[in-house]
């Protein structure tokens, strides 16, 4: 399996994620942000979090624009895997892989804690490991986290299953709790928590580790 971790100008857990992935079998590359094309048989694309070009203009605005995201959007739009964590999520939905924005958050001050999350599927590569339901915990670190789409998006990804994540309580006033949503190939994952960060026990936490066992079942997805 081979998974090609993407790095901008302000990522800051393109290691964390990359270690996350090597865990659990992937072969990893890491793609500064300039190369206009993924290598060949790439299984997963991950876009980590941190502040590419520093958020300025519009989260995950100009990284969206790199060279390296239309390959990224190629890779999407073959029915490629493609998961973006924080700022990660930012930038596809920048890309329009993923409807809607991520706005400042309500408080309008950073958010850093561990947070409690409902998982709402368990239908697709990212959450085939847990149990629909299952509340797991999660850290959160983040300035603009706040989800929003428009009212038919929501209802579609309801009907559709493509909400992934909810938060049990809100920190930020995404709308319906929203914490992460899938693409309607279920292939691609945006979200706001770390799970990166629950990967192992020195994290003191290990509600990630399903989570990145899951994508080590990619093949049998694919």
């Amino acid at each position: 399996m081979k998974a090609a971790v993407i790095v901008f100008p302000g990522s800051n857990c393109d290691r964390d994620l990359a270690i996350a992935l090597e865990m659990v079998g992937f072969e990893v590359s890491k793609i500064w942000h300039k190369n206009s094309y993924l290598e060949k048989n790439i299984d997963l694309v991950a876009i980590p979090g941190g502040f590419s070009f520093g958020d300025y203009l519009r989260v995950g605005a100009i990284a969206a624009n790199s060279p390296i995201c239309k390959s990224i959007i190629s890779h999407g739009e073959r029915g490629g895997y493609i998961l973006g964590v924080c700022n990660g999520f930012q930038i596809l939905t920048e890309t329009g892989l993923l409807p809607g924005a991520l706005l400042r958050n309500n408080g309008l001050k950073y958010i850093c804690k561990t947070i409690d999350l409902k998982v709402e599927t368990s239908d697709s590569i990212f959450t085939n490991r847990y149990n629909r339901s299952n509340v797991i915990r999660l850290p959160i670190a983040h300035h603009d986290g706040n989800y929003n789409a428009n009212l038919k998006d929501i209802e579609r990804m309801e009907d559709q299953g493509l909400i992934a994540f909810r938060y049990c309580e809100n920190p930020n006033g995404s709308i319906d709790d929203i914490a992460g949503i899938l693409s309607p190939n279920k292939r691609v994952l945006g979200m706001m928590p770390h799970p990166e960060r629950a990967a192992e026990q020195a994290h003191g936490n290990v509600d990630g580790v399903k989570f990145f066992k899951g994508l080590a079942d990619i093949v049998s997805f694919a």
